[in-house]
Parts: structure tokens; sequence; C-alpha cells
């Protein structure tokens, strides 16, 4: 019996090893990697950033973009087509058509200004706001009139095309409508939203300007004055170029100081930052979220949204 077995073993044996064997067009496609196929896709040129920002005071004529080349182990490129999606989606059948783009060799360039955004997504320039964010998809055309973007280029997370540190993929970027910011700011403003609860929302406060340029006190919001006491300035320093916030850690107050006295600080939702939020003067608006600690222990992140009037 064990002669019989051995003797099926080996048949079966020399039957693969037959079926595997490169003869004629019996050919493994997978034996050698010039049988695959081939495809495309293209990089971000050399310090160009895949986060930009519109200007909302000139949305119209602003733009943001990136430099492109083509892979050159790839499939020649023909054009790019530009596609505009609000949320963060790989399914194409969630965007919206901004342009094609003629593909003219090594750095050519995706650019959208604010009116095409507001023509690929039926909307007027009015109804964007600044804070607000919009993601770019990329599909490239080859010559041979393939196309490939980021639901068809492979895996999409670890070493995938669109996020392996090695391919430099620039088929999404992503853009901010921002609002340079310009002083001073400070005045009478609204409270929209005070999940610190100090105050309600249609109260109104005053916000000052300083110390120093790009900076704006809100001293006399935390502490409410029928809380507590002011211990140092809690202040906002805001990016010129963005309106972009962040607060240092603060030790800005002290409850209820008649009774058992709480001291209480503040720093920027983000501890390693100070990140923090926005500050648009071409707006009146200031909205930030801060990580508050009051009588030593941490209270968790609030959101402050104010509207000058």
């Amino acid at each position: 019996m064990k002669k019989i077995i051995y003797l099926f073993v080996a048949l079966g044996a020399l039957m693969i090893f037959s079926a595997c064997k490169k003869t004629g067009g019996n050919i493994n496609p997978l034996s050698s990697v010039d049988n695959l196929a081939t495809g495309s896709y293209i990089t971000l040129d050399t310090k160009q950033s895949l986060t930009l920002n519109l200007d909302f005071s000139n949305l119209a004529a602003s733009k943001v973009g990136i430099n492109i080349t083509a892979s050159p182990s790839g499939k020649a490129v023909d054009h790019v087509d530009v596609y505009v999606s609000q949320a963060a989606t790989f399914d194409p059948t969630k965007w919206k058509k901004v342009k094609t783009v003629a593909y003219t060799g090594a750095g050519t360039q995706i650019s959208v200004s604010g009116s095409e955004l507001a023509s690929s997504l039926g909307v007027s320039l009015a109804s964007f706001s600044p804070g607000t964010s919009y993601n770019f998809y990329q599909r490239v055309f080859t010559t041979d009139g393939a196309s490939y973007d980021v639901s068809n280029t492979g895996a999409n997370a670890g070493s995938g095309i669109q996020t392996g540190p090695n391919y430099h993929a620039a088929f999404i970027f992503q853009a901010f409508i921002v609002c340079p910011f310009i002083g001073p700011v400070g005045g009478t403003y609204k409270v929209v939203r005070d999940d610190w609860a100090d105050w309600n929302p249609g109260d109104f406060v005053q916000v000052t300007d300083g110390p120093g340029a790009n900076v704006v006190n809100i001293s006399k919001v935390y502490p409410g004055p029928s809380l507590g006491v002011i211990s140092s300035p809690l202040l906002i320093m805001v990016d010129p170029a963005t309106g972009a916030a962040t607060v240092p850690k603060t030790t800005y107050g002290i409850y209820n100081p008649g009774g058992a006295s709480n001291t209480a600080f503040a720093i920027g939702a983000n501890s390693s930052t100070g990140a923090a939020g926005f500050v648009f003067s071409c707006t009146g608006y200031i909205g930030i979220q801060l990580a508050h600690t009051y009588g030593g222990s941490p209270q968790g992140t609030f959101t402050l949204i104010l509207q000058k009037q």
C-alpha cells in the first residue's frame, strides 16, 4: 500500500511541475514583473505643500495649487482632471469636477481659484465662510486612455501609493478658506456659544487688543466678573497670514475668591501646540477651544464663540 501511495505522490508532483513550466503561450503571468500591468501616478514637486489657503477677503481671485510630475516608471500622462469635495472621501461619485489640466511635463501646475471652486459646487462666493476646508482630487489620464486616482491606485494605508512615504503621491491636496488677521479687533462682542458657561448666548462681552501685534485679550471674558477675579491676562496669539489662533497655558483667574477659592487655567485644546481655533478680523469672528483646569482638576475642552457687534 505504501508503494502505491508513494507512486501517486510522485505522479502528482510531476503534474504540478508540468503545469507550472513555461512553455509556449502557457506562461504563468506572475512569473515576471514584465507580465504585470503598468499604471501611472503623479508626484508632488519638492517643497510644495498639500495644505493651502484661499484668502476670504479676495476669494474670487485667490488661488491654491500644487506642481506635479508624472512618475517616470508609469504610463505617459496626457491630462489631469481636478475634482473637489468638502468631505474627505475616496468615493469618486461624491466628487464635483473643477477643471481639466493638460500635462506639459515635470512641474505641471494644478491650480484652482475661489471662483472655480464656487462654480464646480454650484454655489455663490457669498456662501463660503472662513475656517472651512475643501479636498481636491486629481484623476490622471494616460495617453492610452486609462485613468488613475485614489480609488484605483492600490491600498491607501501603510505603504500604499497614497500614504506610502516614498511615493510622494499628489492625488490629493487640501485647501482652507482663511482670513488674514488685521487689527485692531477690540470692541463689543456677542456670545454665540460658551460651553464653560460663564456667559449665556446673547450676552455681550468686551474684547481688547494686545499687548503686542496680532494678540487678542479675552481677560474680560474669563473669568466672568460675577464669578471670579483675573490672575493673568488670557491672551490669544493670532497668525496674521491665516487667522489661526493659539493660546499659551495661562493661570487666568480665581473663582469664588471670597470663599473656597479655586484657581483656573486654560490652554489651547491641543496641549502640545496650544492650537485653539481662529480669529477672523474680516468677519468679526472669534472661535476657540480651551482646555480648562479648575481646582487642580482638568475639566475637559470647551468651545467659546464670539461675534463682533
